[in-house]
């Protein structure tokens, strides 16, 4: 019996690659997915770790001057900075992007026994190396802890793919396509 909805997933995975369609479809069984409900659904964190993937409700300082944000971002920190930290949040990217990108980290896994406690070795210096990880550069925020209204459910490595297809991304000021045809027009340009 599933614990969660990743779980669901993952059994009807049966431990094969799946295509992006694949995931998308598995998606769409779960029926209405929102931040309460996966928050609540999982266990939390009150810590992070540089690669691995979380998400968390988030308050940005700035929220009156930045011409959108996200408040549930889905984040891979890379860097510890006072009072917070940078990380990608793929939430700004489309969906089939984010699978792309994750297929490219997958050759970062510092771990060649692929597991729940995998993470993946990301660094500004290894981002501007790896011209196919340039979607990346524009999903990079400063996440200040003061600021964070949640604890963190770090999602496991086997479930990042799912994960980044849940449509949970909850943007203010633009809607996700508008969010989405500014970051693609920055990656391309």
């Amino acid at each position: 019996m599933p614990n969660n909805m990743f779980d669901k997933v993952q059994i009807n995975a049966q431990s094969q690659q799946r295509s992006f369609r694949w995931y998308q479809e598995q998606v769409k069984k779960l029926g209405r997915v929102t931040s309460n409900r996966l928050m609540n659904e999982t266990k939390q964190t009150n810590t992070i770790t540089a690669g691995k993937m979380y998400l968390f409700v988030y308050n940005p300082k700035h929220k009156d001057t930045l011409p959108y944000y996200d408040t549930f971002p889905l984040v891979i920190p890379f860097e510890k900075i006072t009072e917070g930290f940078l990380g990608f949040n793929l939430h700004y990217l489309p969906y089939a992007v984010r699978f792309k990108v994750l297929g490219y980290l997958n050759n970062l896994a510092l771990d060649d026994n692929i597991n729940e406690q995998t993470k993946v070795n990301v660094s500004w210096k290894t981002l501007s190396t790896l011209s196919r990880l340039n979607p990346l550069k524009v999903c990079v925020k400063h996440y200040l802890t003061n600021h964070m209204e949640s604890s963190f459910f770090n999602i496991p490595y086997n479930d990042w793919l799912i994960a980044s297809q849940l449509p949970v991304e909850n943007f203010k000021k633009k809607s996700k396509q508008e969010v989405w045809e500014i970051t693609e027009k920055k990656y391309n340009g």
